[in-house]
């Protein structure tokens, strides 16, 4: 079994190899990954070795000692934290093999074509159509709009659900796919945020021939897939690595000590609450992350994900305030499309407008806290009339 000497010794071997002031970055990522020190609890030849996902710090920290070369979760995230488990959990040998190297080194991005005009929250209820076309083996025409995508304007590739069988319940006849987002037929238009920005995108699909061969899992299987997807990207928003006084606290935390002109009584209790419940959700992410198998978390990611957006937004109110009117400036409101997902960038303004978001995407709050009370606690679920009914037949 792979231990913590032997990472050492292997991460030093890389960098003998490829010293990293003389090789490029995009050649240092793809040597890292064929070494298995990308996600050392990754399968050999994926990436990893079959090692505790625990021993990950171990590499990264020579790698950082190192001065060497890392990807970026916050242009790649969606990838690392939702694809890339997915592809792990349920894809072919050919599919992994295909697609877990160039995303793991950022060379071909993702996006996430789940949410819908008409499904958002009720995300079963989706209704962009794939049709098979020339029998078993033929491919798919997928037609239908989805909405709320982030980074499909620089994606390559999009993990895709779709329904494949309206005539069954609508947590059955859903397929999930792999979409190539350079095919004729698929348009990305900008939906323009309260920041200014446009990090989220609209995309509409018109007659996309996907092969079988990106289909992901079984057909008609999409929502039991889809739901490895979901709670990994929950673990990965909530559950995100970030060292002390990372994240939103950072920023307060330097201004209360920068500017003393600016404290008050009220604010240093506010700021000392939030500064301990950063820092032990920072330590419940730690540990929940060690205690993951690749691909199958469990629904605490539904908790931290909810204590990631209430924190966020009682911090960033509370830098606002601090700051008194200075909180008020927002830099610019220009429209541009962001290469990067950043909670924390720029100044007070933005990521106060920004943290309003934090309870709607990767599922809303509301929805969260039913799976908390649902799966977690075990509380009797919601009276739902539709569990048993077609498709085709519930009200839209």
């Amino acid at each position: 079994m792979t231990d913590a000497a032997e990472l050492r010794r292997r991460t030093q071997e890389l960098l003998a190899a490829h010293p990293p002031g003389e090789t490029d970055r995009l050649d240092f990522l793809r040597a890292r990954f064929d070494a298995g020190l990308a996600w050392v609890h990754y399968p050999e030849g994926l990436g990893g070795l079959g090692a505790p996902r625990s021993l990950q710090t171990v590499v990264d920290a020579e790698l950082a000692a190192a001065g060497a070369p890392d990807n970026d979760p916050r242009r790649i995230g969606i990838g690392l934290g939702m694809a890339a488990p997915t592809i792990l959990g349920f894809g072919t040998e050919e599919q992994k093999r295909r697609f877990l190297r160039p995303l793991w080194t950022g060379e071909e991005v993702w996006c996430q074509l789940f949410s819908e005009p008409g499904a958002g929250s009720d995300l079963a209820a989706l209704g962009t159509r794939a049709v098979r076309e020339g029998g078993e083996d033929g491919d798919w025409v997928v037609n239908g709009q989805k909405v709320w995508t982030s980074s499909a304007h620089l994606a390559r590739f999009a993990i895709l659900i779709a329904r494949t069988d309206p005539d069954v319940p609508k947590h059955r006849g859903i397929t999930y796919f792999v979409c190539d987002m350079s095919d004729p037929g698929v348009d990305v238009r900008p939906l323009r945020q309260i920041t200014g920005e446009a990090e989220f995108n609209e995309v509409f699909l018109t007659d996309v021939r996907i092969p079988d061969a990106h289909r992901l899992g079984e057909v008609g299987d999409g929502w039991r897939v889809a739901q490895t997807t979901l709670m990994n990207e929950r673990v990965s928003i909530g559950g995100m690595r970030i060292p002390r006084e990372g994240g939103m606290i950072g920023p307060v935390a330097k201004t209360w000590r920068e500017r003393p002109e600016l404290r008050t009584h009220d604010t240093h209790q506010r700021l000392l609450r939030l500064w301990v419940e950063a820092e032990v959700a920072r330590l419940s992410g730690e540990r929940l992350r060690q205690q993951l198998v690749a691909g199958q978390p469990g629904h605490e990611g539904a908790g931290m994900k909810l204590g990631f957006a209430r924190l966020n937004q009682e911090i960033s109110g509370l830098e606002v305030e601090l700051l008194g009117e200075e909180g008020l400036l927002y830099e610019d409101w220009t429209m541009r499309r962001p290469e990067l997902v950043d909670f924390t960038g720029r100044d007070a303004g933005y990521r106060y407008l920004r943290s309003k978001g934090n309870s709607i995407e990767g599922g809303t709050s509301e929805v969260l806290l039913n799976i908390v009370a649902e799966r977690v606690l075990g509380l009797p679920s919601e009276p739902r009339t539709d569990k048993d009914v077609a498709w085709k037949d519930l009200a839209r």
